[in-house]
């Protein structure tokens, strides 16, 4: 069973930092393109960072330039989202995604996604 699974988010303070973890299993994701979504109350969602088959490349939503930074491990199967300064706009649900078509760092056509894990960021 192929799965994706998040984990890491919790409440913060503006300001501060949180570091997602996405640990895969089922088959082995060293040659996708993976990514971080999110997606907040009311809101579509949308992708904040993607990183390609090696790591060598990424991309970032406007929004989060500067202050996140996607990585990936092939090794152990996982991606990790490290996000300092966080803002209140911030604050949702945070999906790991993997896109097994694409080498990277564009996601086109995601496949598999993980269950989510909360980010809540307080004023």
């Amino acid at each position: 069973q192929v799965q994706l699974v998040e984990s890491g988010g919790g409440l913060v303070q503006a300001g501060g930092s949180l570091r997602l973890s996405c640990a895969a299993s089922g088959r082995t994701f060293s040659s996708d393109a993976m990514g971080w979504f999110r997606q907040a109350p009311g809101n579509e969602r949308e992708l904040v960072a993607a990183i390609s088959w090696s790591g060598s490349s990424t991309s970032y939503a406007d929004s989060v330039k500067g202050r996140f930074t996607i990585s990936r491990d092939n090794v152990k199967n996982s991606v990790y989202l490290q996000m300092n300064s966080l803002k209140p706009e911030d604050t949702a649900v945070y999906y790991c995604a993997a896109d097994p078509s694409s080498l990277g760092p564009h996601l086109y056509s995601v496949r598999y996604w993980g269950q989510g894990t909360q980010v809540t960021v307080s004023s």
